[in-house]
């Protein structure tokens, strides 16, 4: 089962079908002329050095879900730059990268990136709100 039929299933299984809209696009395509409170991805992230020594479990799954050019950041990147476009005034943006937050943080030393911790465990989760997203629009566009 890919991804969209599992978030309908979870969809209906809740009854949010009336409050949550599941939307599948190659990054924005499919988005034209909307405005979302709140955007939630999981991009491809793991760069080619890293793909080359994640654990044969990972293996597993295919390429294009798991490695991205730029170091792991080409996806994350067209998120960020375009995600302004896309966000209510009031939207927040969240973004999984995984072991690339580092990466992140280095490649947007300015950008002040609210990175969410867990309680049971995971990281290279961020967030940014609307503001957020247009300043980083504005400075790498």
């Amino acid at each position: 089962i890919d991804a969209i039929n599992v978030a309908n299933i979870n969809i209906k299984k809740h009854d949010l079908t009336n409050q949550v809209h599941a939307i599948q696009s190659d990054l924005w395509s499919a988005l034209p002329g909307q405005k979302y409170d709140l955007i939630v991805s999981n991009p491809p992230y793991v760069g080619a050095d890293e793909m080359a020594s994640l654990p044969a479990e990972y293996h597993h799954e295919p390429r294009s879900a798991l490695e991205a050019d730029d170091n792991g950041l080409a996806l994350v990147e067209q998120i960020l730059l375009h995600a302004a476009d896309f966000l209510t005034h009031e939207g927040l943006l969240f973004v999984e990268v995984g072991n690339s937050d580092f990466a992140v943080m280095e490649k947007w030393p300015d950008i002040e990136f609210v990175w969410l911790d867990f309680d049971q465990g995971g990281h290279g989760v961020f967030m940014l709100d609307y503001a957020q997203c247009v300043t980083f629009s504005q400075r790498y566009q």
